[in-house]
């Protein structure tokens, strides 16, 4: 599956925020890339803001624009409000629990080792990042995977109670997906409405 692997600071200076997480550059250069970067003071249009949201989504969860229209499609039919349904399918993915379990220092990291098959669901090895988790399903490492150096580096001191959605169990390295996270508990800075009004033109 494709997915991009350019430049992160380059779109973390873009936005102005560490999306792919800490980012040392952003506190030195926090304005645009480019030339003119610094000197930018361009009026954006309301659509050129729905955009930057919908492109902010997209590069902090790692989906590119199939996979996000199929998840805002799927969001629209649902009966819940669109843009929570939204954000609560893109948590739920395999890749997206695995980075908040703590298992992994990013999601690109994280997405790595569920296609390495270092990744258990409920007992069984699946190898798509894009899975997606349901409510009571048990996401651990593999019995032979545990004694992987990036993973316990990664579980030193991980505050695994700043997710109220997800249960953790040190002994076996799995949590429980307890259900799906309120749209006040998900910790990333996406006006989700702005996308909705984007995709409703």
């Amino acid at each position: 599956m494709a997915r991009y692997t350019g430049p992160k600071t380059k779109i973390a200076r873009k936005f102005g925020e560490a999306i792919f997480g800490e980012d040392k550059v952003l506190s030195k250069k926090n304005y645009p890339p480019g030339q003119h970067g610094n000197n930018r003071r361009r009026k954006v249009s309301e659509y050129g803001v729905q955009l930057k949201e919908k492109q902010k989504a997209k590069y902090t969860y790692g989906v590119l624009e199939r996979q996000f229209r199929n998840l805002f499609d799927r969001a629209a039919r649902s009966k819940g409000i669109t843009g929570e349904v939204l954000l609560q399918l893109l948590e739920s993915r395999l890749d997206n629990v695995v980075y908040r379990l703590g298992l992994a220092p990013s999601r690109p990291a994280a997405r790595q080792l569920v296609l390495h098959k270092h990744i258990v669901v409920n007992g069984k090895v699946v190898n798509i990042p894009s899975y997606q988790v349901m409510a009571g399903d048990v996401v651990g490492v593999r019995e032979k995977s545990k004694s992987l150096e990036v993973i316990a580096d990664c579980l030193a001191g991980f505050n695994h109670s700043k997710y109220p959605w997800i249960e953790w169990d040190a002994s076996s390295k799995s949590g429980r997906f307890l259900h799906l996270p309120a749209l006040a508990d998900i910790p990333e800075n996406i006006d989700v409405q702005k996308i909705v009004e984007l995709y409703s033109k």
